[in-house]
């Protein structure tokens, strides 16, 4: 019997933008999450005493700006060959070989395998065969396992493969491939990486993807880490997450129905943030707070959204000590449907609506919307309109979320009283 662990999309020191914009972040730690996180990797082989570990693609974010990511890396990877733990590598689409100006020689426990072709590498001790291509470009969209070699008959067979898969939401469309063709090489565990959620896909034979080591932004929330390959004496596999993450990213849903006062919402909110508290495992904690539901409370929180987004962010403080942030917080209550039929029907913001809703509808007039707005775009700091929840002006279904914003922001303006607390 033996263990392993299956890492993959570890986005060495990955960039964290935009984090110094708001009170009581915690800069420094987010910053150093991926080192952290390969720190807490690292420490959990040792003390496991796994025979080897496997890397999936994009080790790094990048090319390095300086040798301090390399340095830092081969220090870890010393700590592992002081515990006699070989590790096996390929790139990605972010570290292709044609990507990486600067290179250190990491230590000799430490096997990249090529890019040219698909090579293997064995292990006589577990009777292992590992089997893995790099990325020679950042975009690769040949099916890369189709040339892996079949696996060796009564060994151990692993593909290490940076994959879409078949394709998911977020992901570029690299080295695709399908469980007929990765069935037919005979491997008994595919350690894929790229997708950054982890995912069984199949367990005859083994098919994972073992998500990213550490979550970066919001689109990538909940526990992050690594999966635990036990394998006994007849190859039968047991796999286990095991979570190395020191700062996990979260979404905050507060359902705000039928609340009558904006009172209600922050307690309602204050319930869901420390139900997220308590399952955080005590990491340090970054959420997006959504207020949605039509509510009566809807008039007030729109006439005064600054106030109430900081008073989400003081309880969040309250709470969280120094160990939550609220990373943003979207206000997208409505007013309750009668009340919202009656005052939407006609008049000034009857036509306010009516005109939002219909540029809401017109794919062609939200690009001409983008076009309009692409100089102001370029005035806007590098947070607000870069990274993945940047402005992005070229996609409609952004645009129709800013416009719904805009919306219950001016009606509620218009609306009698409108601008009183």
């Amino acid at each position: 019997m033996f263990q392993f662990l299956h890492v993959a999309d570890i986005h060495l020191d990955s960039p964290l933008r935009g984090l110094a914009q708001y009170e009581g972040v915690p800069v420094e730690k987010m910053r150093g999450a991926t080192r952290q996180a390969l720190k807490n990797l690292v420490g959990a082989a040792i003390e496991r005493a796994v025979a080897f570990v496997v890397i999936s693609g994009d080790l790094y974010d990048g090319d390095w700006r300086d040798y301090q990511t390399g340095l830092f890396l081969m220090g870890q990877m010393a700590r592992l060959k002081d515990a006699g733990i070989p590790v096996f590598i390929i790139a990605g689409n972010h570290d292709a070989a044609n990507k990486m100006t600067r290179d250190l020689r990491l230590p000799d426990n430490v096997k990249k395998l090529g890019h040219k072709k698909a090579e293997t590498t064995r292990l006589d001790d577990y009777q292992v065969a590992i089997h893995g291509q790099s990325f020679a470009a950042p975009a690769v969209f040949d099916d890369l396992a189709a040339r892996y070699p079949v696996g060796e008959h009564g060994w151990f067979n692993i593909g290490l493969l940076h994959t879409c898969w078949t394709g998911r939401e977020g992901h570029e469309r690299y080295a695709p491939c399908t469980l007929d063709t990765l069935r037919s090489k005979q491997y008994d565990y595919w350690a894929l990486g790229h997708v950054h959620q982890l995912e069984i896909l199949h367990e005859d034979p083994y098919i994972a993807f073992s998500g990213n080591l550490q979550g970066r932004h919001i689109r990538e929330t909940g526990p992050k880490g690594c999966l635990l390959v036990t394998v006994d004496d007849a190859h039968r596999i047991q796999v286990e997450p095991h979570f190395v993450d020191v700062l996990r990213w979260e979404r905050c849903f507060v359902d705000c129905t039928d609340a009558p006062t904006d009172e209600e919402v922050l307690d309602r909110f204050n319930g869901e943030f420390q139900r997220l508290l308590k399952k955080a495992d005590d990491r340090l904690l970054a959420v997006r707070v959504e207020l949605t539901g039509p509510c009566q409370a809807h008039k007030k929180l729109a006439a005064s959204p600054e106030r109430y987004v900081n008073e989400i962010r003081g309880q969040a403080q309250e709470l969280g000590g120094g160990d939550a942030w609220v990373e943003k917080v979207a206000l997208r209550t409505t007013l309750p449907k009668m009340l919202d039929e009656a005052l939407l029907s006609d008049g000034p913001v009857g036509e306010l609506n009516q005109l939002i809703g219909e540029l809401s509808a017109d794919d062609g007039q939200l690009q001409a919307l983008g076009n309009e707005l692409a100089d102001l775009k370029k005035k806007l700091p590098p947070e607000l309109k870069e990274g993945p929840d940047g402005l992005d002006l070229d996609n409609p279904d952004n645009l129709r979320t800013l416009l719904h914003q805009v919306r219950q922001i001016l009606i509620s303006r218009l609306m009698p009283g409108g601008g009183e607390l």
